[in-house]
């Protein structure tokens, strides 16, 4: 069965009740173009990722009143639409590709007919646009295999691959935050459309990968290699700074240790540097700057070579 995302309808005296609490002013029918639209559901997109049934009812109540978009572009001048009603619909006989009862968060839509809106109203009617895709916030990443939230610990589990009869894909659950919904060409969802932000940032998630690789015999999927690589791209350019500065650091030092040390072979020094921590040779410079200030600390030209006993000014003295 094949649910259509995007569809006009004749509202009712109630829908333009609800879309009144959201305008300054009174809009006659006219005005208004009201549509209904499938925001997401709870089906395994082409992530490999779903929505829980609980967080279907908690985006329920959080894209009310909130903004459509093109593109998911963040310009003002982008906004055309704004939900004014959500519901979670529930389809007899119809299964998720994870064997779930299927079920779908739908919204009703109204737009203001403008010259600007022209042409987007007519591709809705025409059938040309019809996917739609949402952003929000999901604080539960969890494996549908082992049901381990990855957002807290990583798993053996790759989204897209069967265990044990059984596709591996991540629901999405504790639904926090919603931001907006677009008009896209090809959404993530195929029903629908959903684009997905999470509160765990990109460093965090490699930091997963590599404790699943270290674990031992863990597999990695084509994602998760690019972010491998991704990550250690950054990391060689901090090692090359790195290496340049303790090169510049052992060489500031066996010049110190030259001047306040000549008796030491500068050659000896310089190969112990070498094997030295970053620590030991900040420790050492600070070391041979401290005792070179001493050294180079200027006397009074009249001073004497020794000081009588309880006369500590005796150098000033003419």
């Amino acid at each position: 069965m094949r649910i259509e995302s995007i569809k006009a309808y004749d509202p009712d005296a109630g829908d333009y009740e609800k879309i009144s609490h959201f305008t300054r002013r009174s809009f006659s029918p006219q005005e208004l173009y009201v549509f209904e639209a499938v925001l997401c559901d709870n089906d395994i997109d082409r992530d490999f990722e779903s929505f829980s049934l609980p967080a279907l009812y908690e985006l329920q109540k959080l894209f009310i009143g909130k903004t459509g978009i093109k593109d998911h572009s963040m310009l003002s001048s982008d906004q055309t639409a704004r939900v004014f009603d959500t519901r979670v619909e529930k389809v007899p006989g119809m299964k998720t590709a994870g064997g779930e009862d299927y079920a779908a968060l739908k919204a009703k839509i109204y737009m203001v007919r403008t010259a600007e809106n022209e042409s987007l109203i007519r591709d809705i009617d025409a059938g040309i646009k019809k996917e739609l895709s949402v952003s929000c916030r999901a604080e539960k990443r969890v494996c549908s295999v082992c049901g381990r939230d990855k957002n807290a610990a990583s798993c053996r589990h790759i989204p897209g691959k069967t265990y044990g009869g059984r596709l591996c894909h991540i629901i999405l659950d504790g639904i926090s935050d919603a931001y907006e919904f677009s008009f896209v060409a090809v959404p993530a969802q195929r029903n629908a459309g959903v684009k997905k932000s999470f509160e765990k940032d990109s460093v965090n998630m490699t930091d997963d990968i590599f404790t699943r690789l270290k674990s031992g015999g863990a597999e990695v999927s084509d994602d998760e290699a690019a972010a491998i690589v991704k990550r250690f791209s950054s990391l060689e350019d901090d090692a090359e700074l790195g290496r340049r500065y303790r090169s510049d650091l052992v060489d500031d030092i066996v010049k110190l240790c030259a001047a306040q040390l000549p008796e030491l072979d500068t050659g000896v020094f310089k190969r112990l540097a070498g094997v030295m921590t970053a620590n030991e040779l900040i420790s050492f410079k600070r070391a041979f700057e401290k005792r070179r200030a001493s050294d180079s600390r200027p006397a009074p030209q009249l001073a004497s070579a020794g000081k009588a006993d309880g006369d500590e000014l005796k150098e000033f003295r003419i």
